[in-house]
């Protein structure tokens, strides 16, 4: 019998993902949802040139079919073909014969790494360009270049994708991910592997809650779905948005705008609870798209879930960010803390306690005997006094478990075993 090992299927789908020239629009996107759509069903949506989207307008659709740079002899010196990450995101369509001393202006480079490709775009402002290694562009003689980028702009669609695990309740857990970036793997494939085998997990779970799966361009999306769905928005209870999923650094968690939100309280538990190196950062409204959905207008409890955090490594928006660069462990990893979480999230009630005055007799109802044999007794059996004393409806279990230091599965299944002696209420 073949063993699932989820880390080296993520890996696998990351392999499949990055050879793919993605951007907030066109064919590029479309393509990556067709294959993530191979994992878990999707619901695209698409979304016209022009539509009005909070303060935002969908763009017009960009696709490129080629792009080079060649010498005097017709080589490519650089080709759209060998990576995505070579054009200058969203260049208009080039073709021109011009000096390398007019050409520099429309080159980008990392002196720092003369290997790396950078990635660079343009989304919002007409403009063209090419990304190469700083050693190629060093390597390149005076003299006349050809120049081609073969793209179009043009009125079309934003296209974005939901997948929805139904819970056994309508409040919704939103779990974010970009799929605009190109060819980079840690930024942000592994954190679309992480969701897709995520969904997966859930579906077969069956959880309390319903979690919807956003698979978006980068803040023009977010702020599109927002705009969408603003109308049943109070549906959304907790989110995460996921980024940075699969390098060897420790994992890190940035808070929600409101600081306290249940999920960031959820989080901290489950990180420190599992003693995993990790982070714990405050809100900032600069990163990902949990600044679009913890605006102010919209307020959600949204955090960030990443290893190393955007721009925290050197590797972050360059060719240096390959499939090499992420690891099916880290990846199961950061799988492996969502689903610790999402368990936490979805068993963690308030309780009324149905017999308050004073401590009720566990012994009478057989709470005592069912312990009988267990290796944390008396774990048990003080997790059940916590739970009947901390009932009041205020208290959560989580607040249970933080104050009393006992394991949070340990207290959920105390507060299992009173309610089914009918000593508790949610």
């Amino acid at each position: 019998m073949t063993v699932s090992d989820p880390g080296k299927e993520m890996h696998a789908l990351v392999e499949r993902l990055y050879p793919l020239c993605r951007s907030i629009t066109g064919d590029g996107v479309r393509a990556t949802l067709d294959i993530v759509g191979e994992y878990i069903p999707l619901q695209v949506h698409e979304v016209p040139t022009g539509t009005q989207v909070l303060d935002w307008t969908v763009p017009q659709e960009w696709n490129i079919r080629d792009a080079y740079i060649a010498d005097s002899t017709g080589e490519r010196v650089v080709d759209f073909a060998a990576s995505s990450l070579h054009v200058l995101g969203y260049s208009v369509p080039v073709a021109a014969t011009m000096p390398l001393a007019e050409l520099r202006g429309h080159l980008h480079t990392l002196p720092e790494h003369p290997s790396w490709v950078p990635y660079r775009t343009s989304y919002y402002k007409p403009e063209w360009g090419f990304c190469l290694a700083q050693e190629t562009l060093d390597a390149m003689p005076d003299g006349d270049y050809e120049v081609r980028i073969d793209s179009t702009l043009a009125d079309g669609h934003l296209t974005y994708a939901e997948h929805v695990v139904p819970g056994q309740v309508a409040d919704e857990v939103i779990v974010s991910c970009h799929v605009c970036h190109p060819s980079l793997a840690n930024d942000n494939m592994a954190g679309v592997a992480v969701a897709v085998f995520l969904a997966r997990e859930l579906a077969e779970r069956k959880p309390y809650h319903t979690y919807r799966f956003l698979f978006a361009p980068g803040t023009i999306g977010a702020i599109t779905w927002l705009a969408r769905n603003a109308e049943r928005i109070d549906q959304v209870k907790h989110g995460v948005v996921l980024a940075c999923a699969g390098d060897r650094g420790s994992l890190t968690y940035k808070r929600s705008r409101r600081g306290d939100a249940e999920i960031d309280r959820v989080m901290q538990y489950v990180l420190a609870a599992s003693e995993r190196p990790h982070r714990i950062n405050e809100f900032t409204p600069y990163g990902y798209d949990e600044r679009q959905f913890c605006s102010p207008g919209f307020d959600l409890g949204v955090g960030s879930l990443t290893r190393t955090p955007y721009a925290g490594y050197p590797e972050y928006h360059t060719s240096a960010d390959n499939p090499d660069f992420v690891s099916p462990e880290a990846m199961a990893d950061t799988l492996a803390v969502c689903r610790e979480a999402f368990a936490v999230l979805d068993r963690n009630r308030r309780y009324v306690n149905l017999s308050p005055y004073g401590e009720p007799q566990l012994g009478r109802r057989g709470l005592y005997d069912a312990l009988g044999g267990r290796s944390d007794t008396k774990q048990a059996q003080m997790a059940m006094l916590w739970v009947l004393s901390l009932s009041d409806g205020e208290h959560s279990l989580l607040d249970v478990a933080e104050r009393s230091g006992l394991p949070f599965d340990t207290v959920a299944a105390a507060a299992d075993a009173l309610g089914a002696a009918e000593l508790i209420k949610a």
